[in-house]
């Protein structure tokens, strides 16, 4: 399993998230946490079972501008 942890701020988030939440209906996975912060950013956790599906769900998000992502073993 592994956990894909994406950042992005709220500007980023209301020009983008049409196309992000297509990109994570994309993969197979479930989002275990989405937090909005007072300023706008948002952090969200995605759990995944395939690490290559990890890696390119990641490498996705990270190039939407204004997002960031990582992704960990859980």
């Amino acid at each position: 399993m592994w956990q894909v942890n994406i950042t992005c701020s709220g500007e980023a988030w209301k020009l983008k998230a049409t196309e992000f939440k297509a990109l994570a209906d994309k993969y197979q996975g479930d989002c275990i946490s989405s937090k909005k912060m007072p300023d706008g950013t948002r952090i969200m956790a995605y759990k995944i079972v395939d690490v290559s599906d990890a890696e390119a769900f990641q490498e996705e998000c990270g190039s939407f501008p204004g997002f960031s992502s990582d992704f960990e073993s859980l």
